[in-house]
């Protein structure tokens, strides 16, 4: 733990709704400092008290800002130990049509292209890179969040989301093995279709072949990130959890 303050600390992007906000509440109840990136900033009608210290305004579509985050992350790190012990990659985009449909691999821009892909994809590895010190002596966890898109043609993600979340997955894999000798844990999970604000229309007929025969809750997928970066999963990594109640069997 943090040696001034006692307490293990969280960066955590995309926390502002949804499966980040649950994560956040997750955490705080075990008393954990939760480091928050969005591209939002601090709303002064949240309840959450800390929020003001400990969130940052990032635009991981654009990787000088990345950059610059890092180095902000890691000077408010070193005022507690220097010490990470978990980083969750939450944050993704999936672009749609003018009229809010998919868009295939033969519609998408190629400027839609790269700003995907440095979102869900490039910025988690250059987060992890960039706080590898941190990590590596908070003997941390990182979390990818991937998507039940990357493994299956999705009716409402488009492609380039769908193929951001398959290499992120990819990703997963080989950093696993590149951060474990390090003594950092690397997993992902792939959420299926969770009950939040980006649910397209017509996803009840996706619940009506779902085994579990409902959507899951952002509490679900929080809890499922806090066993990941927990002791309960010391020896868990390289491995991507779903969660998406039978979804893909």
């Amino acid at each position: 733990m943090n040696e001034q303050s006692g307490r293990k600390t969280l960066v955590l992007t995309g926390a502002s709704r949804g499966i980040g906000h649950a994560t956040v509440k997750r955490f705080s109840r075990e008393g954990w400092r939760v480091i928050t990136c969005s591209r939002k900033v601090f709303d002064d009608n949240c309840p959450w008290p800390a929020g003001p210290d400990d969130h940052i305004k990032i635009d991981l579509s654009d990787p000088e800002d990345v950059g610059g985050a890092v180095s902000e992350i890691r000077h408010r790190i070193e005022k507690e130990g220097g010490q990470l012990h978990a980083l969750v990659n939450n944050a993704g985009i999936s672009p749609k049509t003018d009229n809010g449909q998919r868009l295939n691999s033969m519609e998408t821009p190629m400027h839609t292209w790269r700003d995907v892909f440095q979102v869900n994809f490039f910025a988690p590895i250059m987060l992890a890179r960039g706080l590898f010190k941190e990590l590596k002596a908070g003997k941390g966890s990182i979390v990818n969040v991937t998507s039940i898109a990357g493994s299956r043609v999705h009716p409402f993600a488009g492609t380039a989301y769908a193929t951001s979340k398959a290499a992120l997955s990819s990703l997963t894999r080989e950093m696993a093995a590149d951060f474990g000798p390090h003594g950092i844990r690397v997993n992902a999970i792939a959420p299926g279709e969770i009950e939040t604000a980006i649910l397209s229309p017509g996803t009840q007929k996706i619940v009506d072949n779902i085994p579990l025969r409902r959507l899951g809750t952002t509490d679900e997928v929080a809890e499922t990130i806090f066993f990941l970066c927990s002791e309960s999963a010391s020896y868990v990594t390289g491995s991507e959890i779903h969660i998406n109640g039978g979804q893909h069997v």
